[in-house]
């Protein structure tokens, strides 16, 4: 008999995520980890830091459970205008990688505390959500967190692979055909060509 736990399964998509978005910086000098890739300045680092968050949001300031410690862009007393535009998707000179993924790690832990404690049905407040959708319960919530981790995980997954050609899920499960180099250039090409024919 299959046992049945949704908060288990929901921590579980939830932590992988989380792993792979790290993955993403694996190996990856300081200068690209920064680099912006993007028209919009999408960069690895800057999505960690913007993860962190908002999982501090989500699964802290949203059911009333605050982190203790100050974090620079993570100011949600101060409303929607309390800092600059995209100051959380970037890293300032000041900010390390090993200081974002070291709050990124505690606002898992911090996360999985609220997760652990709360059952699906505890309802927290989303002030920006619409007034219909504004009391949400843990498992909307979750659902919510998985989908933006993963959304932002697809990023990485760009970003990484414009900086060295680095794919896939993971290291060793990357998901894609195995094939060397030529035969990506072919098939890069003959999707290229379908494009400029449509």
């Amino acid at each position: 008999m299959t046992t049945i736990d949704p908060k288990a399964d929901l921590r579980r998509y939830l932590q992988d995520a989380r792993e792979t978005m790290l993955w993403k910086l694996d190996g990856v000098t300081e200068r690209d980890v920064r680099r912006p890739l993007t028209p919009t300045g999408t960069n690895l680092l800057g999505l960690v830091k913007h993860l962190a968050g908002v999982e501090l949001l989500y699964l802290g300031w949203v059911f009333d459970r605050h982190y203790a410690e100050p974090v620079p862009w993570f100011r949600p007393d101060l409303g929607p205008a309390g800092l600059a535009p995209n100051t959380d998707q970037w890293a300032t000179a000041e900010e390390s990688r090993e200081y974002i993924v070291d709050v990124y790690r505690k606002a898992w832990q911090h996360a999985d505390v609220t997760i652990e404690a709360l059952p699906l049905d505890a309802v927290g407040h989303v002030p920006w959500w619409p007034a219909q959708a504004g009391a949400a319960s843990l498992h909307r919530v979750l659902v919510h967190l998985i989908a933006e981790t993963e959304r932002h995980t697809g990023h990485a997954d760009i970003v990484r692979e414009l900086i060295d050609g680095a794919v896939g899920y993971r290291r060793g499960t990357e998901r894609l055909p195995t094939a060397d180099k030529q035969w990506w250039t072919a098939y890069r090409d003959r999707v290229a060509a379908v494009a400029e024919q449509s």
